[in-house]
């Protein structure tokens, strides 16, 4: 079934402090067009700049996720995107005017009921989601994180902590629906942390408008209350504090059983919004946090760029390649006899392109390139690597079919090995630099395994 873009129907506030920064925060929502996406404002400063909600704008994970774009800053977005992800909308502005959205209780239910008063409408325009189709594996095995992505009609999240603490333990859980079940069952679990973590949050300068009433908190220590007099000190609490017979202090009552782990499903979903469109997918997690979480939509997002480019030149995913010769056609100006890539393998947006060259004895060169001892010319073969490295460039602009690559420099080239009729040579660059339209890359290329060419490359997009 073919969803629509969703925005609210009028714009809506909630006030509050920040959770690190302790500063008072006003976070409005607003309404947006089509395909505009979530987009923070900072109101308070100077020409209230934007940072869109997306992967090439985190900045820092460093006990929240953090967006950025020149100066301007936004931390701990986790929550407002979790909010954004589970009610499904897609076209947003979300200002600010401060640094950081309200922490509200600690979930993300302040933001969702917002929201929901405002009113979701739908746009006169489909979704286009990330649709997963082979599996996607993130893991560090020093810390015990696993996230797999796998293919799924909907979004899954399947989540599971062993915190080794008996508060806590090993807690699991599985959010199937967001339509039916992210209102009730997840949007309203809330942040925790460990009592150890206390002062070195303090030290560090965060947690400044962290409260027994905006986050719980979970004594993992055996001298908890010899320290609850330098924990009130600390923050300056005046109020009662002692550890509750469930291990978190004030004996302040869960919402759910395992609500720790559905808030580490929450921050889940609120950071793989980050990924931009929405997403058909299971995750399945152990352990992760915003690092992890991160690092995972950095990878599917270069699945959706690839994705993007398929279907930009073709009508069908060409499968084990990225990229067949009728596809290489209209993003190349080259034609017969010069165009001298045949297909595409994969390409990683902005950083890596790997191409084919099939090399026959029909090649016009043989000819003349040697008779009765027929060898590729190595021009020829840098010229083949140059055509891989465009492909790869032109994909960094909007509209490649309007642009050229032209080559300002080559440096370092070897030709290790000769080319021959029927080798097939795989052609890998690289980026090293990319900067206002001019970039470096370093090529190589391989038959059968075996380096017969690199060299560095220095070229410019330029209009047609």
């Amino acid at each position: 079934m073919i969803k629509l873009q969703r925005t609210i129907k009028k714009p809506v506030s909630y006030s509050g402090i920040g959770l690190h920064t302790g500063n008072q925060t006003t976070i409005t929502f607003v309404p947006a067009p089509v395909d505009h996406g979530i987009v923070f404002v900072r109101t308070d400063l100077p020409g209230s700049p934007q940072i869109p909600a997306d992967i090439d704008h985190v900045v820092d994970v460093t006990r929240g996720t953090t967006l950025g774009k020149g100066e301007a800053r936004v931390s701990t977005v986790e929550h407002v995107l979790a909010a954004l992800a589970g009610l499904e909308l897609d076209n947003l502005k979300v200002e600010l005017d401060s640094n950081e959205p309200p922490v509200g209780d600690g979930s993300a239910l302040p933001f969702v009921q917002v929201l929901q008063e405002a009113g979701i409408e739908n746009q006169e325009s489909p979704k286009n989601p990330l649709e997963i189709d082979t599996p996607i594996f993130y893991s560090e095995k020093e810390k015990g994180i696993d996230i797999v992505a796998v293919p799924s009609d909907d979004l899954r999240i399947t989540f599971m902590v062993d915190y080794r603490n008996p508060a806590l333990g090993t807690q699991y859980t599985s959010l199937v629906s967001l339509e039916e079940e992210f209102v009730e069952e997840f949007a309203p679990a809330r942040t925790f942390c460990f009592f150890h973590e206390l002062e070195e949050l303090k030290k560090a300068g965060l947690a400044k408008g962290g409260n027994l009433h905006n986050a719980l908190v979970i004594c993992d220590e055996d001298d908890c209350d010899a320290k609850i007099g330098k924990l009130k000190a600390m923050y300056g609490i005046k109020e009662e504090v002692f550890v509750g017979q469930s291990g978190i202090l004030n004996d302040i009552p869960l919402r759910f059983p395992n609500e720790p782990c559905r808030h580490k499903a929450l921050d889940l979903l609120g950071d793989l919004y980050l990924l931009g469109v929405p997403l058909k997918g299971h995750i399945l997690a152990a352990r992760s946090g915003h690092a992890a979480n991160v690092a995972l939509v950095k990878m599917l997002r270069e699945q959706y760029e690839k994705k993007l480019i398929t279907s930009r030149y073709q009508k069908k995913s060409a499968g084990e390649f990225l990229l067949d010769i009728n596809a290489i056609l209209k993003i190349m100006p080259h034609r017969y006899p010069f165009l001298l890539v045949d297909r595409v393998i994969d390409i990683q947006p902005r950083k890596k392109v790997v191409a084919i060259k099939n090399v026959t004895i029909n090649e016009p060169f043989f000819s003349g390139h040697f008779p009765g001892h027929p060898i590729m010319p190595g021009v020829l073969i840098v010229e083949a690597m140059a055509q891989a490295g465009g492909i790869l460039l032109l994909n960094t602009v909007d509209d490649p079919e309007n642009k050229l690559v032209y080559f300002l420099g080559i440096d370092g080239v070897r030709f290790r090995k000769p080319v021959l009729p029927g080798d097939q040579i795989r052609f890998e660059l690289e980026m090293v630099h990319f900067r206002r339209g001019t970039c470096k890359m370093q090529g190589k290329a391989f038959v059968e395994g075996d380096l017969v060419t690199e060299a560095t490359l220095m070229a410019t997009i330029v209009d047609k």
